[in-house]
């Protein structure tokens, strides 16, 4: 794509839309970058040649990838989170499958029924559901597994979400809706942050019968909103590739992708895989006992196990910064903070090194980008990722700002100690990669 084509792209406010969605949507309400009307109007106007490839690297909920195959475009998304894998996979069933849905659920729930294995004592359902009702979810999921996970989608170490099927991963998703409707009482005002069960909170009891009504009637929803989403139904031909990747070490063919479209994790703090303790909790048996997850998210809140050194390839930017978190007054903040921070920055350089690799001479990637403070400090992350970018052999041609009235920043009351505002600029930067 001609730099000058970059003027022609139609870029909308990346703000997420709070209104509830409605329809085959409205059963994929995770945290998610940008709404579909950003990803559509942008990658309609881009021009992209015929089988051009689109990648997301932090693929989420699936926006890009489903986008994608509503235009007809070959496209690859990646996830560290399996919880997201699913959910992205799910939303890509096509219409046809939408009979089968009803049918394949009365089997895993009529199967269930009959499982007499006792649970786990340490199976972590038990910390927000009564023992009776854990044992029979857990019954509920390992017979959902059984009928539509085949070999495949299975290794000796843990399931392979690479080759989940789109009818397996709508029935995780309607279980994962299920159990997280009932556990609404322990999810906080920050979409981001499930709590567990403390000792004396009294635990979700739901009978065999009511759960099993309720995950049939959810499985109908789910079914009907498929058939009945006219979008769907012109969905052109390409399957998008949705892959349990880590975008820091993941190898990808180099000159393989035409355009990226995608959302970094914040710098904020946001432990993303908190956000999903119950969906993580489902997939419990199929994870591999090996695996730290939220040790490996950017911008996890663990301190990291290894030194960092802070690389030239980072820019003065975040070097500034850097050096003004250590040097804040705060508690901990030339210690945890500090090195939290080295943690995410490493992260994103090494990613953004993969990426341009990644990407066609003369293609393009656009991000979008949340500024946000630590403290009474501005960490101005746009700038600092288009520095990181641009040192990786990218060129930044466009840049569109958006206030956000409302940030993440804003839901921590405690923030107000040092900014009356909680407003934040969302910054949509358009990379160019030279001939």
């Amino acid at each position: 794509m001609a730099s000058r084509m970059f003027q022609s792209l139609v870029i909308q406010s990346p703000k997420r839309n709070g209104r509830a969605q409605g329809g085959w949507e409205g059963f994929f309400p995770y945290y998610a970058g940008f709404p579909v009307s950003f990803a559509q109007s942008l990658l309609s106007s881009a021009k992209l040649p015929d089988k051009a490839v689109v990648l997301d690297p932090w693929n989420g909920s699936g926006t890009t990838t489903y986008v994608s195959s509503l235009l007809g475009l070959s496209s690859q998304g990646l996830d560290l989170n399996p919880v997201m894998v699913i959910v992205a996979k799910a939303r890509l069933l096509p219409p046809t499958e939408a009979d089968s849905i009803r049918p394949l659920g009365l089997e895993i729930v009529r199967a269930a029924a009959n499982d007499s294995d006792q649970l786990d004592p340490a199976d972590p359902l038990n910390d927000w559901f009564s023992p009776k009702s854990a044992r029979y979810i857990r019954a509920i999921e390992a017979s959902l597994h059984h009928h539509l996970v085949g070999g495949l989608g299975v290794n000796v170490v843990a399931t392979n979400f690479d080759n989940l099927s789109g009818l397996a991963a709508t029935n995780y998703v309607a279980l994962f809706s299920v159990c997280r409707d009932l556990t609404s009482a322990f999810q906080s005002s920050n979409p981001t942050w499930v709590k567990r069960a403390k000792p004396g909170d009294v635990k979700v009891r739901v009978s065999n019968r009511r759960f099993a009504e309720t995950f049939i009637s959810k499985l109908e929803g789910m079914a009907a909103a498929l058939v009945a989403d006219r979008a769907l139904r012109h969905r052109g031909q390409e399957v998008p590739e949705i892959k349990n990747a880590d975008s820091t070490t993941t190898r990808l063919r180099p000159h393989s992708v035409d355009i990226i479209l995608t959302s970094p994790p914040y710098c904020t703090r946001i432990d993303y895989t908190a956000a999903t303790r119950v969906e993580l909790a489902l997939l419990h048996p199929r994870l591999s006992a090996s695996s730290d997850l939220g040790a490996h998210m950017i911008g996890t809140t663990r301190v990291p196990k290894r030194d960092i050194e802070i690389s030239p390839t980072w820019g003065n930017r975040c070097r500034t910064f850097l050096n003004a978190v250590r040097r804040h007054p705060s508690k901990a903040s030339g210690g945890y903070y500090y090195v939290t921070h080295l943690d995410y920055f490493d992260k994103m350089s090494r990613s953004l090194g993969t990426l341009s690799k990644a990407i066609r001479e003369g293609g393009a990637a656009i991000l979008v980008v949340q500024d946000s403070f630590y403290k009474d400090v501005h960490n101005d992350l746009p700038s600092i990722v288009a520095d990181m970018a641009e040192a990786q052999g990218l060129q930044l041609v466009r840049r569109e700002n958006f206030q956000i009235s409302r940030s993440m920043a804003g839901i921590n009351r405690r923030t107000r100690i040092y900014r009356q505002r909680a407003s934040a600029v969302e910054a949509v930067l358009c990379f160019h990669k030279p001939r």
